[in-house]
């Protein structure tokens, strides 16, 4: 049985295990290029105990190539002395550093460049608003030229190795794709130069670092993806060339995104089909990247042979300690990814730094023990009441979490449950330890004003949570109703055949997706905003995707429900009356309320009180971690 934390030769280089952090987009930089405190740190943080190889972000070979405003860059004439400031931090950690070069292609981002996308032909990659324009000899010329001197500055700054993004829908797959790339001239005629002329540009150029090329297994896309044959053959130059290891993702970024980013809806099949592949076409060493964040997955890819190294992402922002608590066997301790995107992806896309739905703390200093503890009691088990608990306790606080149920979570213990989204089980119940193993857990507990005064805290934290907003509609009181807290948790029995969800956001898309899969007739119908408002867009595609597949699930939007009477529901759509058929059952998805506040009694029986989470404002499990996290920090 071979293990990730068995040493691995890679040409010249021994690493210490075999994990790699492959590159994620951080959104942590300065303009131009300039390295912030925060990459260092959280490059610090994913080096120290960590993966043998620590691969970084992505950096764009020349301006017009980048995706985001805050990117990596080797472009700028003090690069390498910025880039040298993360490569003396991997070192320190006894790691080694991979520099991570691409060019965006049609996929570049015209609020970071200035400029039009530009590609082999003019398309339109949906990561962009805009058809590119075709690359002219010249141009791709000095793309070339911006590969070699970015090798150069990878040898001057220190790197241990270099990555090239070869795949993911990116430049270098963009003129291999045949779906893409018309042109008749040379890099036409022969697909492969670009890549040729890349690679062996950055071979000559730092001949004594290792060298490895990434790729997508399958770009999932039948209809624009690079076929296996490009594939193959690209593979076949690599080895030819004298590449040192292929780093295998999956999908596209303009073509298929839910696979480019392994979103937790996505079956895993797919995935191990294509490693399959790819290691029947190279000898060479392969990495897998994607959901490899659990041990059985890891242990399944190199007992099989399907890889020789193992690359975490978003498992090690998640907790970066994760390959020291597997090494030291202490598995319940780790706090798991649930791969949903929300806080890292979605965060990065709207402009934000990188977050993490679970670790707060990801990029940030330590916390720091208070020099004056105080007696707290936190009313509320939720995300908001739990961040709260865990890193007040953290600092060194005396706390108390009462929670009126029998389990700590929340509307979080009630997420998982929605389609696909299985894995974020783990991520509460690794949580719920962590909360339990530092603070005093009590459930099925009220925290009325005797509980106050019975417990004597110097602060009450009130993080109750939401309630159910329930709109005035005429009849109501006659139907067969709950809300969708009371449906998640299995509350009531849904009557059928026909069931109306009234709110089609984020939880009523779920909840009418649940319902379809049982073989009910469900209507989700939605009154202001867009379908899926507050769901990120990879995951939003996902499920009006499959929910496009169920012929029993309706969806209608700009639809007011107006009355229940004997023979029907009258609702208004975009103006006009109509009658819909008897449901059996009515569920309310029509968004959340913050809970009540703290009565006057209560008030009186202790000398301070802060609301946080649902209960002081309604938003998601992100903002209800990060308000527990930011109250320690004043406290």
């Amino acid at each position: 049985m071979i293990t990730s934390f068995e040493e691995f030769s890679l040409s010249s280089l021994k690493l210490k295990n075999r994990m790699v952090f492959p590159p994620i987009k951080t959104a942590f930089g300065g303009p131009d290029g300039v390295v912030t405190d925060r990459q260092l740190r959280f490059y610090q943080q994913i080096a120290k105990n960590g993966p043998g190889i620590v691969i970084l972000e992505p950096a764009s070979v020349t301006p017009e190539g980048m995706e985001h405003p805050k990117q990596l860059s080797v472009h700028y004439p003090d690069s390498v002395n910025h880039l040298k400031r993360i490569t003396d931090v991997i070192h320190q950690e006894e790691r080694f550093a991979c520099l991570h070069l691409n060019h965006a292609g049609a996929a570049a981002n015209p609020k970071a460049t200035g400029t039009r996308p530009k590609a082999p032909s003019g398309f339109k990659c949906s990561s962009s608003d805009q058809v590119s324009e075709v690359l002219s000899e010249a141009e791709i010329e000095a793309i070339i030229a911006g590969y070699e001197t970015a090798a150069e500055k990878a040898v001057s700054a220190g790197f241990d190795l270099i990555e090239i993004q070869g795949g993911h829908g990116y430049l270098l797959s963009q003129f291999l794709n045949g779906k893409i790339n018309h042109r008749s001239d040379q890099y036409g005629q022969y697909r492969l130069r670009f890549a040729h002329e890349v690679l062996t540009t950055v071979k000559n150029t730092a001949p004594d670092l290792p060298l490895i090329l990434r790729i997508s297994g399958s770009e999932m896309s039948p209809e624009f993806g690079i076929t296996q044959e490009e594939l193959a053959s690209l593979l076949s130059l690599a080895q030819g060339i004298g590449i040192d290891a292929v780093h295998v993702g999956m999908g596209s970024v303009c073509f298929s995104p839910p696979w480019y980013f392994h979103h937790t809806n996505l079956p895993e099949q797919p995935q191990m089909d294509a490693l399959a592949w790819v290691r029947r076409q190279t000898s060479l060493p392969m990495i897998v990247a994607g959901r490899m964040g659990r041990r059985d997955r890891v242990c399944e890819v190199l007992d099989r042979g399907l890889a020789d190294l193992v690359a975490l992402g978003r498992p090690l922002i998640a907790d970066p300690d994760l390959p020291e608590k597997w090494r030291q066997k202490k598995f319940h301790e780790v706090q798991y990814c649930g791969y949903c995107l929300q806080g890292c992806l979605h965060r990065v896309k709207s402009g934000e730094p990188l977050g993490c739905n679970l670790n707060p703390l990801i990029g940030l200093p330590e916390l720091e023990k208070t020099a004056n503890p105080i007696n707290i009691l936190v009313a509320g088990g939720g995300p908001a009441g739990m961040s709260a608990a865990l890193y007040l306790s953290k600092r060194g606080h005396k706390v108390t979490l009462a929670e009126k149920e029998k389990h700590l979570g929340g509307q979080f213990s009630l997420a998982w449950q929605a389609p696909g989204k299985d894995k974020m089980l783990d991520s509460l119940d690794s949580l719920e330890y962590q909360v339990k193993t530092h603070a005093e857990v009590l459930t099925e507990a009220i925290v009325d004003a005797n509980f106050v005064k019975e417990i004597k805290p110097d602060l009450l934290i009130w993080a109750i949570g939401a309630v159910q907003n329930i709109p005035e509609i005429e009849g109501l009181e006659n139907q067969n109703r709950m809300t969708s807290i009371e449906y998640l948790a299995g509350h009531q029995e849904i009557a059928g055949p026909r069931v109306l969800v009234i709110g089609a956001g984020r939880t009523g898309l779920e909840i009418a997706e649940k319902l379809g899969k049982e073989g009910f007739d469900v209507v989700a119908t939605k009154r202001t905003d867009p379908i899926g408002s507050g769901m990120d867009m990879i995951t939003k595609k996902l499920v009006l995707n499959r929910i496009e597949q169920m012929p029993n699930v309706a969806l209608m939007p700009h639809t007011t429900v107006i009355s229940f009477e004997a023979g029907g529901v009258v609702v208004e759509k975009d103006s006009e009356l109509l009658d819909l058929k008897p449901f059996q059952t009515v569920i309310f998805a029509s968004g959340m309320l913050s809970a009540v506040q703290p009565d006057k009694i209560i008030e009186a029986a202790v000398d301070k009180i802060e609301l946080i989470g649902d209960a002081h404002q309604v938003r998601d499990i992100y903002s209800a971690i990060q308000a527990g996290f930011e109250l320690a920090l004043k406290y």
